[in-house]
């Protein structure tokens, strides 16, 4: 299970210390969640380098590497590698860890997907998105177009709008691509007849929804519709359900453009 990008309220002050003990993670920590995996190896550069800094709700399910896979299925003969930033953070503290900053720079990246902007569960405080800014602005000068990850919302919980709004609110002060993730999940709950999006605990994706992100982060890469994407394997996920997440990654993308915030940044060639 994963740790999520958001801080429990004052009123939850013993969850919050849970969450504190995991190390990087967020609210909706259990005691059984597992270290982070460490970031795959980067094999040199390729044609698209994608770098994602993130928590769990990116590591787990794997999220960079489903998109990868779909940005290679929609760009064959390319070659494409997804590197994660090591560990689980919130984007406030990954902007002073050195191996991040050090990954950032080593290269340039063709995109880099920004997950993990703190925000509060109560909707009472607000939580500084000076770090998301200055990581914008640290991608383009990598020659990367900088995408931002609003995160699903919890299940039953009615707050798709306000995570979004937030991660537009940074992309508004530094232009950054916004995929709308969490107006996909609602769009594929409503529609039913796929499997949970949902883990357990109603907070961390289940290998569907993680699919279901990536292919919103995937057309905000190519440029296509999500009904273009053949069939992908490799992650469990059947034909049939993948078809039905095509179509509700597709509505969402068309109610919501994902570069709305970046008109100017070019799709992959």
């Amino acid at each position: 299970m994963q740790a999520r990008s958001f801080v429990f309220s004052a009123a939850l002050f013993i969850t919050t210390l849970l969450i504190a003990a995991c190390g990087g993670g967020g609210s909706g920590s259990t005691p059984d969640t597992p270290p982070p995996p460490p970031p795959p190896t980067q094999t040199g550069p390729g044609d698209i380098n994608l770098l994602f800094m993130g928590n769990s709700h990116t590591a787990v399910n794997d999220v960079p590497q489903m998109v990868a896979a779909m940005v290679r299925a929609s760009r064959p003969g390319k070659t494409v590698y997804a590197v994660q930033a090591p560990g689980w953070m919130f984007l406030e503290e990954r902007i002073t860890d050195t191996a991040s900053l050090n990954l950032l720079r080593s290269q340039n990246w063709t995109f880099v997907v920004l997950q993990a902007q703190k925000y509060s569960e109560s909707g009472f405080y607000s939580y500084s998105t000076a770090e998301a800014e200055e990581f914008v602005r640290l991608s383009r000068r990598q020659n990367a177009v900088p995408i931002m990850f609003p995160e699903w919302p919890r299940r039953g919980i009615p707050e798709t709008q306000r995570i979004f709004d937030l991660h537009v609110s940074i992309a508004t002060k530094e232009p950054a691509c916004v995929p709308p993730i969490p107006q996909s999940w609602d769009v594929a709950i409503a529609r039913g007849g796929v499997p949970p999006l949902y883990d357990a605990d109603g907070n961390h994706s289940a290998p569907t929804g993680a699919f279901l992100a990536a292919m919103v982060i995937s057309t905000t890469m190519t440029g296509l519709a999500p009904t273009s994407l053949p069939e992908i394997t490799g992650f469990g996920i059947s034909a049939e359900t993948q078809a039905k997440l095509r179509d509700a990654a597709a509505e969402a993308v068309r109610m919501v453009p994902p570069r709305l915030y970046c008109p100017a940044d070019p799709v992959l060639p």
